[in-house]
Order: C-alpha cells, then structure tokens, then sequence
C-alpha cells in the first residue's frame, strides 16, 4: 500500500522568524560553554593507571582526579540545564 503526499508549493514553507524559535544565539553559546566545561571535567579525572601490573599507583587519589574534575563536570551539567532553559529578553 503506497501512501501518495501532496508534493509541497513554493509558497507552502514558512520562514520560522526569530522569536519562534526555541533557542536562540545566547542558548547556543551558552550551551557550547558548558559542554566544553564537561570534557574539561572529564580530561581532569583522566590519567595513567597503575605501570606496574597488579600494583598500587596512589596518583589515582590525587585531588585533580577525585574532587576538581567531577566538581567541574557537575558545574557544566548543572549550568548546561540553565543553558537550555533560560529565555532571553526581548
């Protein structure tokens, strides 16, 4: 069963003006912002593991890796909410 659609006219499509749309150039930068905040996150909790195999490396306790990394990718998740959500001013 074939299903036939009207093919769509020049006049048909409708420029979405500026104020329709649901994010705007300050959501988008925003946004941007935050998502470079959670990689930041991310590269600082990375790091070598243990070189020796079965062996103890105490670097994996280091405070960039355990408290400064997840506190910066909390920070963008968290941020990256008020990015979607906020509505700029006309």
């Amino acid at each position: 069963m074939k299903i036939h659609l009207p093919k769509p006219q020049p006049g048909d499509i409708k420029k979405v003006e500026e104020s329709e749309r649901p994010f705007g150039k300050k959501n988008y930068i925003a946004m941007a912002v935050c998502l470079v905040l959670i990689v930041l996150g991310f590269i600082l909790m990375a790091g070598p593991g243990s070189s020796v195999e079965g062996g103890f490396n105490p670097d994996i306790f280091s405070t960039r890796r355990i408290v400064i990394g997840p506190a910066v990718t909390f920070l963008g998740f968290l941020l990256m909410a008020f990015a979607i959500l906020f509505k700029p001013s006309k």
